[in-house]
């Protein structure tokens, strides 16, 4: 999707004009007086009132070369930018409805009057709500669509000022872009049937990323998992025909490798539960399986355009949780890569058992912090629905940091308790750990499970089960896969940058 800004010199041309209207202004009429008769009628006639994410196509007669204006509710109150962000995603539904190629936003010159964030926040908002909301999945029918969604998207300013077309209105477009097309990244791999998405073919895909940045990157096979003594993951990965893979991508903004951030993603191609076997009811979705691994790509994907200075590791442990003669089963004993023993109980609770080793290979390389991502339980459903992420950790102040910058990303995220219980709860009379600890509390523990092998680190588990496949679209989100978490990793990650420290006091000290 191609992006610009433009001004009222330029003459308006498009599939589709885009204009903001609140419901004061729809009342009163005075906004858009060209378009001011129909949006009266509109009100009286009860189609359309200004409302927020409220939106209304009128064709217009005698311009072919911008036959559509698509008026969008404001509301009544100041935008937030996740307001804005719904607002945006809401416009470009819209303009697929209508498959526009080309789309302009008729940005208001009243814009700071209308929201209560910055420049920067504003333009990243709408420009992630655009890409967002003009997300389309692939399908695989055998007639393919000419329509193939937003080709361009112009913001166009209505007057123009020196105040508005300012170096954070850019870079908040740079990174709304970079955000949004992450995201869109993270959905398209968890989207993949599992015929198409292996651990193979996931680790191509993490290369194809790594060398499009000129990252360096490493992918373990079966073999050298084995050598190397990861215990957990050859378990989970042995019953399935494609074997498992560890996949490791560096990128480093900083002169020297150090204060290293380990972000780490589930990578469960697709989870039949294995000998503990799900119910064949809802199992197709078990695609999304790997939607943590999604997460942390789509991540390493936007930091190679936006090249903060920080230094971060990416580990994905990769596998396919298939029944067979070979697999893994309960009862089995597991030697981890840090040495620690796990008694497996349920092979279903997979998830945790190769992020084990995940953690403790990311400290191989210098990791000092860690968050990892996963579908890991059902049990966080129970919990928190498909509506948050639930997150356990062992330190309050990272916790704080990434609960700020899921804020300002729009993405929920709940912190679950950590009673010392459950801890108990994990323990085995044969093992150094079991991988399951009962129904009750299952969130927790399973996040728990994990944290043991951080050794102290300071670390989150992000639990994103209920989050990162939803059943209907909502918010910026579409149906299937929603690409969650990505956008909170990476305001999480820019924070701890210099330059966005720099940046951030600069605009609380003007």
């Amino acid at each position: 999707m191609h992006w610009s800004s433009g001004s009222p010199s330029k003459s308006l041309q498009g599939d589709a004009l885009c204009i903001v209207i609140s419901e004061a202004e729809c009342e009163g009429g005075n906004k858009a007086a060209e378009w001011s008769r129909q949006i009266s009628m509109l009100a009286k006639a009860g189609l359309f009132a200004g409302k927020l994410n409220q939106t209304y196509a009128i064709p217009v007669e005698g311009m072919p070369e911008l036959p559509v204006v698509i008026l969008a509710g404001s509301g009544s109150g100041l935008l937030q930018a996740e307001e804005l962000r719904v607002l945006a995603a809401q416009a470009a539904r819209a303009a697929l409805k209508l498959k526009a190629g080309r789309l302009l936003i008729q940005v208001p010159d009243t814009l700071s009057l209308l929201t209560a964030i910055g420049a920067d926040e504003a333009s990243q908002a709408l420009v992630e709500g655009i890409i967002l909301g003009g997300y389309l999945r692939m399908h695989y029918k055998r007639e393919q669509p000419v329509y193939t969604g937003l080709e361009s998207v112009v913001l166009h300013m209505e007057r123009i000022a020196e105040t508005v077309e300012t170096d954070q209105w850019i870079q908040g477009i740079k990174q709304g872009k970079a955000f949004g097309e992450a995201t869109c990244l993270a959905r398209h791999l968890t989207n993949l049937p599992g015929n198409l998405l292996t651990p193979s073919t996931l680790a191509r895909a993490a290369i194809e990323i790594a060398e499009r940045h000129g990252f360096p990157a490493e992918v373990l096979d079966e073999q050298e998992i084995e050598q190397k003594g990861m215990g957990g993951l050859l378990a989970v990965g042995k019953g399935s025909v494609h074997p498992p893979r560890m996949i490791v991508i560096r990128y480093q903004g900083t002169n020297q490798w150090e204060d290293v951030t380990a972000i780490i993603g589930k990578g469960v191609t697709f989870d039949t539960g294995g000998i503990s076997l799900k119910r064949a009811p809802g199992m197709e979705d078990m695609i999304s399986d790997m939607g943590g691994a999604a997460a942390v790509l789509g991540v390493m994907d936007a930091l190679g355009t936006l090249r903060p200075r920080i230094n971060v590791v990416m580990v994905i442990p990769s596998a396919e949780n298939m029944p067979a003669p070979n697999a893994f089963k309960p009862g089995d004993i597991v030697t981890s890569l840090s040495g620690r023993t796990i008694e497996i109980l349920n092979t279903d609770a997979e998830g945790r058992i190769i992020l084990a080793d995940a953690l403790t290979y990311s400290r191989e390389w210098g990791a000092e912090r860690i968050i990892d991502v996963a579908t890991l339980t059902g049990a966080v459903l129970s919990v928190l629905g498909d509506l948050a992420t639930g997150a356990v950790t062992n330190n309050e102040t990272m916790m704080e940091e990434l609960e700020t910058a899921s804020i300002r990303a729009g993405e929920r995220i709940w912190k679950l308790p950590v009673y010392p219980e459950f801890r108990e709860m994990l323990r085995s009379e044969v093992a150094d750990i079991r991988n399951a600890a009962g129904r009750y509390g299952g969130a927790t523990t399973a996040g728990l499970f994990i944290g043991e092998f951080a050794e102290g680190l300071p670390w989150i588990h992000l639990d994103i089960a209920g989050t990162a496949f939803l059943s209907k679209e909502r918010g910026v989100n579409p149906k299937g896969a929603t690409g969650v978490m990505v956008r909170t990793l990476l305001q999480y990650l820019l924070h701890l940058s210099p330059c966005e420290e720099e940046r951030s006091r600069n605009t609380v000290e003007g």
